[in-house]
């Protein structure tokens, strides 16, 4: 469908995103944009829009901007695979390809009208027309057209085989149904038109640029003509090639970038170089054809959240997106007038997903429902998240959020408070009466990070009561592609849902085989509840299937929430334009616009 939730992968995933992410189908207030540079001002980046800033005539500065928004290893050029979308991997990834909208701070949806523009034609059936800027390019010279939508329609469309697997190994996989014949138009235009099956509540968000279709043709051996005929027939013989490629191409060593003829930007900025371990730098794109940025390079540094606030003290590090922990905000506000610090509510949410591959312990339901009476979810905001945001709450749903005006009534609706309060002594009746006391639970989540460690302790000391053995399975490799959760050696996963206000994103999660569905959860309530959503546009209609899947995750377990996350960053008080936002695109959301104040 579309590329949503980021999983952050030490908090998110998109994700999201998810992964990735979190949504509010039946909501239409998302949060508004409420970070603030709570020391100096400065660098806050003020703008009268949601959206990227009006910073008129632009001369791109010759200089450096050093960011950290995790310590995990940059993945791969190809950041849409189910292994390489997290929001590490997308910080970079995203300043290399541009798409027709983006959210703002606030979720709201912008056209980008670098790329192009797009207009609704008809809402029976829902058609959109799309027009490529007769200027767009790629990095490399070749124009940007209706075969580069194509390929991306190719990518996330099921129904192009290879056996009885879909031949591209896409983090999303439904637009072949949603959209069935795909962009129509001629291959080298700029202009193409697409018509839903039916209608789909975040078509404005629908991804319709993915990868270059150049490369990707020549590297199946074939023209890109040809392959958009192979992808119209459905020829996945033909297309075999070419899909390997994709799938993993553009994977490579730790520091070792593709050849620069395989790269190809279509964004404001392109892959420069790569020290494994240490960073990423980004070039400005030379041959953009929208906005030039503002800063001639962005470096990505791998840095340890517990790192960040020395080297942005040091001025190793010019903006940092840590972990929102107490000790940081403290140490960040020591700094005084060097740095600004923003901070503001989040769309991004905390959470614990069982597993549910066969011969798991937790495939059990009684053994979900043990584990849940245990998890001590107020310990957990009390502690760690309510110093941050004195107004956190345990969050009792996934796809709205406390902030949000209609929260309550879906709880009221889905959710009968049968693990607010821990009962250990009642987990433990569940236990002994399943012959299941010392049943192992390895706590999986990415490594190292200081307060899902802490989360990790607090659910031991109160479950191990009850007689689970639960094991700390903190890895820096647990997201990684071969890691830990793509191999299933957990019981629990904890990470976070990265996402930016869509309505329907969810499905990907929660559907019966979608591509973020890691825990491999299956329910055919679920499946419909998710159908019939993503198929209207009446927002009471968003409700009240909202409504029902909350009921029916909750009654299934098929993970347990735990809250919105408070979002914090900061950026030296000489770096001008650094805006939060709630969003999953985080910190680097608008860093073309960043650069040094005179």
């Amino acid at each position: 469908m579309r590329f949503q939730r980021v999983s952050k992968a030490v908090a998110l995933g998109a994700a999201l995103a998810f992964t990735m992410s979190a949504c509010a189908p039946g909501g239409s207030d998302a949060p508004q944009e409420s970070g603030s540079a709570t020391q100096n001002g400065g660098g806050g980046g003020d703008a009268s829009t949601t959206g990227l800033a009006d910073l008129g005539d632009i001369t791109t500065k010759d200089d450096t901007i050093t960011v950290s928004v995790g310590a995990p290893e940059f993945i791969s050029y190809n950041g849409f695979t189910p292994q390489t979308y997290s929001t590490y991997n997308s910080a970079i990834t995203d300043r290399l390809v541009s798409g027709f909208s983006y959210f703002g701070t606030d979720g709201k949806i912008y056209a980008n009208e670098d790329l192009g523009s797009y207009e609704k034609v008809s809402d029976d059936p829902l058609t959109i027309e799309y027009t490529i800027s007769d200027d767009a390019k790629w990095s490399d010279g070749t124009p940007i057209t209706t075969a580069d939508a194509v390929l991306a329609w190719a990518i996330q469309n099921p129904n192009l085989k290879d056996g009885d697997k879909a031949l591209f190994d896409s983090v999303s996989q439904d637009l072949g149904d949603t959209v069935p014949k795909g962009p129509e138009g001629e291959p080298d235009s700029k202009k193409f038109t697409v018509t839903f099956k039916a209608p789909d509540p975040d078509w404005e968000i629908q991804t319709w640029m993915v990868s270059p279709a150049h490369v990707v043709a020549k590297q199946g051996g074939m023209s890109t003509e040809e392959m958009v005929e192979a992808v119209r027939n459905g020829d996945g013989k033909a297309l075999k090639k070419a899909a390997e490629f994709w799938n993993t191409g553009w994977n490579t060593d730790p520091g070792k970038l593709p050849d620069e003829a395989l790269i190809p930007s279509s964004g404001p900025y392109k892959l420069d170089s790569w020290q494994a371990g240490e960073s990423v730098t980004l070039v400005a794109n030379e041959n953009y054809y929208g906005t030039p940025a503002a800063t001639k390079n962005i470096t990505f540094r791998f840095s340890a959240d517990n790192t960040m606030v020395q080297s942005l003290e040091n001025q190793d590090l010019n903006v940092i997106a840590p972990q929102p922990t107490v000790d940081t905000l403290t140490q960040l506000e020591a700094l005084g007038d060097s740095v600004n610090v923003l901070t503001g509510d989040t769309l991004t949410w905390e959470h614990l997903d069982f597993n549910f591959r066969d011969g798991n312990a937790m495939t059990d339901p009684e053994l979900r429902k043990a584990f849940a009476m245990c998890v001590p979810r107020q310990e957990i905001v009390d502690n760690l998240i309510k110093p941050l945001n004195p107004d956190a709450k345990v969050m009792n749903l996934r796809e709205v959020f406390p902030f949000q005006e209609n929260y309550q009534e879906v709880v009221d609706a889905a959710y009968d408070g049968r693990y607010d309060e821990v009962d250990v002594d009642g987990a433990k009746k569940i236990l002994e009466d399943n012959d299941a006391v010392g049943t192992k639970v390895r706590i999986g989540y990415s490594s190292p990070n200081e307060r899902r460690t802490n989360e990790v302790a607090a659910i031991k000391s109160s479950c191990d009561k009850a007689g689970f053995k639960v094991e700390d399975a903190g890895d820096p490799q647990f997201f990684a592609p071969g890691g830990t959760q793509e191999r299933g050696d957990y019981e629990v996963a904890l990470f976070a849902w990265a996402g930016s206000g869509q309505i329907s994103s969810g499905q990907n999660i929660y559907s019966t085989g979608k591509p973020q569905n890691y825990g491999k959860f299956s329910n055919k309530e679920v499946d419909q509840a998710w159908e019939t959503l993503a198929g209207s546009l009446d927002p009471a209609v968003h409700l009240e299937q909202t409504k029902k899947i909350e009921k029916l995750l909750w009654d299934e377990l098929y993970g347990i929430p735990l809250f919105a996350h408070p979002g914090l960053n900061a950026a030296s008080s000489d770096i001008d334009n650094v805006r939060f936002t709630a969003t999953q695109s985080g910190i680097v959301w608008n860093a073309e616009q960043w650069v040094r104040a005179e």
